[in-house]
């Protein structure tokens, strides 16, 4: 039967996100499960994208990205995909009426990985993140706020500052990783043989910007997903926190993490805020 199939492909998109991200599992635990599985389908699809242009090192990137693309097109025609991250997606899509262009903005920035290394500009800078993080957020928007778009149009800014704030944290974390190994520079003019304080400071500061304009979304959102987003929004400031107090040649250095015992101690302290209507 083709909703045992369904089922079966939500519950592979689940166990992608839950084993490429424990922190956002946790998170999308916290939303309504009215909403769980649209959320991690989304993950589940931007997560093999993001693993196509990063990971597969010895395969033929530019033939995987493009027949994934390929297929997922192909899955919105047909209505079913027997790659079921794809199948989910499309269920997905199709339900809260996620646009098109957000797809394809996503696929864009993550085909520019493939042959673009380094973001000399604002403007290049401030398009990759547009397409790798904001339009995620505006997808799990559409999700969040059950396709109404009075409601879309009234917090879509608030979403693309939390999915921008996201990914610079993780820029950040990553800074090492991304310069040694993936031989990439999101930042404009800041690599590791010129990354110092201020330039660390100059980042956080944006960040936390990001994050004070975000905070004003999260506490309209729907009861459904308020706490889940607020729960993901403690993480990363928890990151950002410990980022700001490491010092820039560690960062350089090394990938800054947030223990799970500290996890757990968040999650409890968003739950008691949570409860107390602080948010």
């Amino acid at each position: 039967m083709k909703s045992l199939f369904d089922a079966v492909s939500f519950k592979c998109s689940k166990l992608v996100t839950k084993n490429y991200s424990s922190s956002f599992s946790i998170a999308v635990k916290m939303l309504s499960p009215s909403i769980r599985d649209a959320i991690y389908s989304i993950y589940g699809f931007v997560r093999f994208a993001d693993e196509i242009v990063d990971s597969f090192h010895e395969y033929e990137k530019e033939y995987l990205i493009a027949d994934f693309e390929k297929e997922y097109y192909k899955a919105m025609e047909l209505g079913i995909s027997l790659n079921p991250i794809l199948n989910s997606f499309q269920h997905t899509v199709k339900q809260y009426n996620i646009t098109d262009d957000l797809v394809q903005a996503f696929l864009k920035s993550m085909k520019l990985d493939l042959i673009k290394s380094t973001y000399n500009t604002q403007t290049e800078y401030a398009d990759y993140i547009y397409g790798s993080a904001d339009v995620v957020g505006l997808m799990c928007l559409k999700v969040f706020v059950c396709g109404k778009e009075h409601k879309y149009e009234q917090l879509k800014n608030e979403a693309m500052r939390l999915g921008s704030a996201f990914q610079k944290v993780n820029f950040l974390r990553d800074l090492k990783d991304d310069n040694t190994i993936l031989n990439r520079t999101y930042f404009p003019g800041v690599n590791l043989n010129n990354f110092n304080e201020d330039a660390k400071e100059q980042i956080i500061k944006e960040i936390e910007e990001d994050f004070r304009i975000a905070y004003q979304g999260i506490v309209k959102l729907p009861i459904e997903a308020k706490f889940g987003v607020y729960t993901a929004y403690v993480y990363y400031r928890k990151l950002l926190k410990k980022l700001k107090n490491t010092p820039y040649y560690e960062i350089g250095n090394s990938r800054i993490r947030v223990s799970n015992y500290t996890k757990a101690g968040l999650l409890a302290q968003s739950f008691v805020t949570y409860k107390l209507k602080l948010v």
